[in-house]
């Protein structure tokens, strides 16, 4: 049996440098839209029986109206764009994807402790407003440089991607440890947050937002942190406060942050974080998911999530 499948927002995965083929080859009547309004979702899946969407919400009130609709698949891990439960009680499968960015992520992580580290961004702004060819040294020193070996890392958020960062901190040399996160399981061998964020030098944050971890780190929080510290966060912005942030860093409470990620994305009505002058701030557009690599392995995965429910057993079902 041949089911009709509608990819609704394509363009947020591609960067025109992937090969559908492998989900076509599982899905022959596949419709492939760039983009899709709200108001087009229902006309465009009216006839699907198959629905793949990144971010494109499918409400309660959406899938009431798709009597053909038996799966869905999710481009992404978070599936907080589709009403689960709804769609348990219509019978129609979720999956999602898993693991795919692990080293995008990881490695995105560790280059922001790196250009923290080095100063990286303050250098190369340097030598672009001609200062290093008015020195009257060889070099030009004007900003500490500090090596991550020997440095203590603190990880929030121990899964696949606080795993793989902690790989490569070990790989140069850190120490690395875990923290507890609030309202989970506790691990003898992590640190509670309070006697973790003393000791470590650079913080990074790889756990999801929840009601638990939204503000997960605050005023308080950063007050604890050495004033030398480096907070990273390619997690989700909601876990950190961002006023507090901005404020940390313009009174040297800690010694630099690097986010690829902010409360509101796209940032359209400006933030705090943004538009304050805060050199000592990295802000990357919540790019550490996007090598080619890693958007390649989620057009995989949609492929094997979609040949599995064919064959009647569905894989990294979330619903």
């Amino acid at each position: 049996m041949t089911l009709k499948a509608v990819f609704l927002d394509y363009s947020a995965l591609d960067q025109h440098d992937l090969d559908f083929s492998p989900l076509k080859s599982v899905l022959p009547e596949l419709e492939l839209y760039a983009a899709t309004a709200p108001e087009q979702v229902v006309e465009r899946l009216i006839d699907a029986d198959i629905a793949i969407v990144n971010k494109v919400y499918l409400t309660a009130e959406i899938l009431a109206q798709l009597p053909k609709l038996k799966l869905i698949l999710v481009s992404a891990t978070g599936v907080n764009n589709v009403n689960l439960a709804t769609a348990q009680a219509k019978g129609i499968v979720v999956s999602n994807c898993q693991g795919y960015g692990t080293t995008s992520v990881a490695q995105h992580a560790i280059a922001l402790m790196f250009a923290l580290a080095t100063n990286l961004i303050r250098y190369h702004n340097a030598v672009q407003q001609g200062r290093w060819q008015t020195s009257e040294q060889f070099c030009f020193l004007d900003y500490p440089i500090v090596e991550l070996s020997g440095k203590t890392l603190g990880i929030l958020g121990y899964g696949e991607l606080g795993k793989g960062v902690a790989r490569l901190a070990t790989a140069l040399g850190m120490k690395v440890v875990v923290g507890n996160l609030p309202h989970r399981p506790v691990h003898a061998e992590r640190l509670a947050l309070d006697v973790l964020l003393p000791q470590v030098d650079i913080l990074t944050l790889h756990c999801p937002l929840t009601e638990h971890t939204r503000n997960l780190i605050g005023e308080a929080e950063l007050a604890r942190m050495k004033s030398s510290a480096f907070l990273i966060n390619t997690a989700r912005g909601g876990v950190v406060n961002e006023q507090a942030l901005a404020e940390a860093l313009q009174q040297g409470k800690i010694a630099g942050a690097a986010t690829d990620v902010l409360t509101v994305e796209p940032p359209k009505q400006g933030n705090i974080l943004l538009d304050q002058n805060l050199p000592n701030l990295i802000i990357t557009p919540h790019s550490a998911w996007g090598s080619s690599q890693a958007r390649q392995r989620i057009v995989q995965q949609l492929a094997e999530n979609a040949a599995a429910f064919l064959s009647g057993q569905p894989i990294r079902q979330v619903a």
